[in-house]
């Protein structure tokens, strides 16, 4: 995969290139500073996953509209491959697994949760929906200050445009995949 930085740099640019926007712009519909903005740009940033929610939500685009490359009939994605997006103090470990695919409107990423791990997840646009499958561990999905224990095995499906937070509260490694799907 092209060096991360550089292609969600590339990306952002392309969008607020072919909108017509300004870095202001850009800043005042995503609550992201402009100087940030301009570092993700040059692939000079790191952007955590909690600032590419922000801008996705904000330009109204898919997360990993931002990690996706060219698509292809048949994939095989090892995750061993894959450069995953750190977040929560480096206790989080996000996999873009499958990008999102613009005919679909879905996408899908392993998520590691390490042992205390909590990260909160920014609301996401109307009508966009999440799948949790747990494949190892325990995991605590707080949904509308509501509680969900989920262990290896369990899923759970919910309406994401409410602020959500995901916690492995065990002493081990929890694991998930996570699917997102953006209605129209």
């Amino acid at each position: 995969m092209e060096n991360l930085n550089l292609l969600i740099g590339k990306k952002l640019k392309e969008i607020r290139s072919s909108r017509n926007l300004s870095l202001e712009e850009v800043s005042k519909v995503t609550n992201v500073s402009k100087a940030m903005l301009g570092q993700i740009e040059r692939g000079q940033s790191n952007p955590t996953v909690s600032t590419l929610w922000k801008i996705a939500t904000g330009l109204k685009v898919s997360f990993s509209v931002f990690i996706e490359e060219n698509q292809d009939e048949l994939i095989i994605v090892d995750q061993e491959g894959v450069v995953p997006i750190i977040e929560s103090k480096e206790k989080m470990r996000l996999y873009p697994i499958f990008p999102f695919d613009a005919n679909k409107g879905f996408e899908i990423f392993t998520i590691e949760l390490e042992a205390g791990c909590h990260h909160i997840s920014m609301p996401h646009a109307d009508g966009v929906e999440e799948y949790i499958i747990v494949t190892k561990g325990q995991i605590v999905i707080t949904i509308k200050g509501k509680d969900y224990i989920l262990d290896k095995g369990k899923s759970i499906k919910f309406i994401a445009d409410k602020g959500h937070e995901y916690k492995n509260i065990t002493d081990n490694k929890a694991v998930f995949q996570n699917i997102i799907i953006y209605g129209n």
